[in-house]
C-alpha cells in the first residue's frame, strides 16, 4: 500500500487528470518510500485510481518519459549490459543521472498546477517537498543495476556509472526565459548552449508565477514522443602509483623528447614505466610527475628519485601487495635503462608530498669535471671549505624555450673532489634542489654568478653528471 493520506486526495486526482505518470504523481505527494518507486506502473496506476475512487483516468504521461519509459527491469537490465561489456572490476558504483535542461521547466510548471490546489485547499506544499526525478528514477533502477553487476550502489564510489536522456521535442521549452531573466544565460567556454541546467533553474527561481504563467502552460502540453537514453557510460577515479627510479643510460630522457614536432631518441623513463602500468590497471592514459627531473644525459642512481603515476580511468583499480611486487619486477625487466623500487598505490592527496617544500630540498650530484687550466690536487682542496655558497641562476639558455626568464637564488651546500689528473677531477655537490648544476660549472656565458670558473680562475667544463640522492622522504620505503 502507498503511504498517501487523504490530503493528498485532491492532489492525486488534479495530476491524473492533467495526464501526469503515477511515478511523478507519488513524487508531488512526496512519497519518499524508495520501494513504492520500483513498484509497477500498472500496479501503481490501478493502486491511485482506486485512492481516488476512479475506474479511469486520461493516458497519462510524465515530462519526458523518463519515469514511465525507463524505470521497468528490462532498461536496468540494458545499463547492466552496456556497464558488462566496458569490463570494469568493481565491487560498488555510484549511479549518476542527467536530464534534459527543459525538464526543469515542465517540472516547474507541474508544480504550479499543484499548488493553485493545494492554495484553494489552505494546505502546503514546498517545491523542495516534491522528490526529484532523479532520486525517483534511482529508487526504481538501481537495486536492479546493482544485482545485475553484483555491486553495491551508494552515494559515494571510485566508479561511476551515468545515464543521460535527451529529449529533442521539447528543447525549446526553456527558450522564453533567456527574454525573461537574460542575465542567467550567459556563453561559456566548454557548454555547447547557454541553456544548462543550473541556468535554467536560476532562472526559474527568479521569474515570478504570473510572468511563468503568462509564457507556459500549466500543466505543461503533452509531448508527442519520450526522451531517448544515450550510451550508458562508465568512469573509475583515477589510481595513484608512486615509487623511486634509477636512471641508468645517459641516452634516455624522462618524458618523451620531441623537438619541432619531431620526436628524438626512442623511449623514455616515463614510457617505461608507465607502458606495464597501464596494462594491468587497463587505464584509458596517465599523467607522470616526479621529484625534480634530469637531462638525457645525466643518470639518476642512489636510491632514486620519487615519482607518481596517475593512470586515467582504470577498468581494474585493487592489486595486493604481492601483485604490485609483481608489477615492479616487470618493470624492471622490461629494460636495463631503468629500475624502480618502492613501488605502491597512494592516495591523491599523498602526492602532493612530493611536491611540498621542494626548493627546500637537498640533492647530490657527482660530476665529471674539465679544466683548460693544468690543476694539483692542492688546487681544489679551497673548495671543500666552500659552505652553504649563494648563487644567481638566470633561466638557462638550454631550457629558455619552456622556461620563463628569471634570476633564481640557489644555494650550493657544500663541495668535495677528487682529484684524477692534471685536467680532470670529480666534484660532490650537495646543493638545494632547483639548482642547474651544469650551470654552476661553466658559467652559461655569466648568467650563473659566481660558477666553478670564477672560483677556479680558469675554464671548466662538465663532462659527466650524476645525480646522487634525491633527499626526500617520499614514497615510504618498503622492505624487500
Amino acid at each position: 500500500m502507498l503511504s498517501l493520506k487523504e490530503k493528498d486526495r485532491p492532489i492525486v486526482r488534479k495530476l491524473l487528470c492533467a495526464g501526469c505518470c503515477v511515478r511523478c504523481v507519488l513524487r508531488f505527494c512526496c512519497v519518499g518510500t524508495s520501494s513504492a518507486y520500483r513498484r509497477s506502473y500498472q500496479d501503481l496506476h490501478k493502486e491511485l485510481l482506486a485512492f481516488i475512487s476512479e475506474e479511469n483516468s486520461p493516458q497519462s504521461h510524465d515530462a519526458s518519459g523518463v519515469l514511465q519509459d525507463f524505470c521497468d527491469p528490462s532498461f536496468a537490465e540494458q545499463v547492466s549490459d552496456a556497464v558488462k561489456k566496458q569490463q570494469y572490476e568493481f565491487d560498488s558504483l555510484v549511479l549518476t543521472v542527467s536530464l534534459p535542461a527543459q525538464l526543469s521547466v515542465r517540472e516547474h510548471s507541474c508544480w504550479l498546477h499543484v499548488k493553485k490546489e493545494v492554495r484553494e485547499k489552505s494546505m502546503c506544499l514546498g517545491k523542495d517537498d516534491v522528490i526529484q526525478v532523479k532520486d525517483a528514477f534511482k529508487w526504481a533502477v538501481q537495486g536492479k543495476i546493482g544485482q545485475e553487476l553484483g555491486a553495491a550502489v551508494v552515494a559515494n564510489s571510485p566508479c561511476e556509472v551515468s545515464i543521460s536522456f535527451i529529449h529533442p521535442e521539447t528543447e525549446e521549452d526553456c527558450h522564453f526565459l533567456a527574454h525573461t531573466c537574460p542575465d542567467c544565460f550567459k556563453p561559456t567556454k566548454n557548454k555547447a548552449s547557454v541553456f544548462t541546467r543550473m541556468a535554467v533553474v536560476k532562472a526559474l527561481e527568479k521569474i515570478s508565477e504570473e510572468k511563468f504563467s503568462r509564457h507556459y502552460p500549466c500543466p505543461p502540453k503533452k509531448a508527442n514522443t519520450r526522451c531517448t537514453a544515450l550510451d550508458t557510460t562508465c568512469l573509475h577515479t583515477s589510481v595513484f602509483i608512486a615509487g623511486r627510479y634509477n636512471k641508468f643510460s645517459r641516452e634516455l630522457p624522462q618524458t618523451p623528447w620531441v623537438i619541432d614536432g619531431e620526436r628524438r631518441m626512442d623511449g623514455s623513463v616515463e614510457e617505461l614505466i608507465a607502458a606495464p602500468l597501464l596494462s594491468s590497471f587497463r587505464a584509458d592514459g596517465f599523467n607522470f610527475s616526479s621529484s625534480g627531473r634530469e637531462d638525457v644525459d645525466v643518470r639518476t642512481l642512489g636510491n632514486g628519485r620519487p615519482f607518481a603515476v596517475e593512470l586515467l580511468n582504470p577498468h581494474r583499480a585493487k592489486f595486493n601487495r604481492a601483485e604490485i611486487k609483481q608489477l615492479q619486477e616487470t618493470i624492471n625487466q622490461s629494460s636495463d635503462k631503468i629500475r624502480v623500487r618502492d613501488l605502491q598505490i597512494v592516495t591523491r592527496d599523498a602526492t602532493s608530498r612530493m611536491k611540498e617544500g621542494e626548493e627546500e630540498k637537498t640533492k647530490t650530484y657527482s660530476a665529471l669535471i674539465w679544466t683548460q687550466k693544468a690543476i694539483e690536487s692542492p688546487d681544489l682542496e679551497f673548495l671543500a671549505n666552500i659552505k652553504d655558497l649563494r648563487i644567481a641562476q638566470k633561466t638557462p639558455l638550454r631550457v629558455l624555450h619552456r622556461r620563463p626568464l628569471a634570476v633564481r637564488q640557489r644555494l650550493v651546500h657544500s663541495m668535495t673532489t677528487i682529484y684524477l689528473d692534471k685536467h680532470h677531477f670529480t666534484l660532490k655537490l650537495c646543493t638545494q634542489a632547483g639548482t642547474y648544476i651544469k650551470e654552476f660549472v661553466h658559467g652559461d656565458f655569466g648568467r650563473t654568478k659566481p660558477n666553478l670558473c670564477d672560483l677556479m680562475k680558469t675554464d671548466a667544463d662538465i663532462l659527466e653528471l650524476d645525480v646522487e640522492s634525491v633527499d626526500i622522504d617520499w614514497p615510504p620505503a618498503i622492505p624487500d
